[in-house]
């Protein structure tokens, strides 16, 4: 299975990047992950076009979103692990733009998930998504990172 973080703008930000490729290059161990970002336009269905262009029939999409579940790290890994025994090509996490996503991107995703009722900026967005996305492979896997 391949992981794909989809991202509303641009990759821009030296520290964030740093860091983001830190942790790329750990899931790298587990399975192949690739960022895909989408320029921002004037609406959030424009983006949305965008976004459903991108999509596969087959991908199984997790839309970041504040109205979505909370979920534990733990459950995270059972949903990524569940994805890996149903054969999926490619797990899809969509961060949507400023204001949200499309009503079409919202009915696509296969699950919505709420990081905080917190909001944070993108660039925090991605850190925590990859680092999540990280420890749940560690949990798969048994793997010490991450402490029950």
């Amino acid at each position: 299975m391949k992981l794909v973080c989809l991202s509303v703008g641009k990759e821009r930000d030296e520290l964030t990047s740093n860091i983001v490729k830190h942790f790329e290059m750990r899931i790298l161990r587990y399975l192949p992950i690739e960022w895909v970002f989408i320029q921002h336009d004037a609406t959030k269905e424009k983006e949305g076009v965008k976004i459903m262009e991108y999509l596969k029939k087959e991908d199984y999409v997790v839309l970041l979103d504040e109205k979505g579940k909370d979920m534990k790290s733990e459950a995270l890994a059972e949903l990524v692990e569940n994805r890996m025994v149903d054969s999926v090509r490619r797990m899809v996490f969509i961060i949507g733009g400023a204001y949200g996503v499309s009503q079409t991107v919202t009915e696509r995703a296969n699950y919505a998930w709420k990081l905080s009722s917190l909001v944070f900026p993108h660039m925090l967005v991605r850190i925590i998504l990859v680092e999540q996305l990280y420890r749940a492979l560690t949990i798969i896997k048994g793997e010490k990172y991450h402490h029950e």
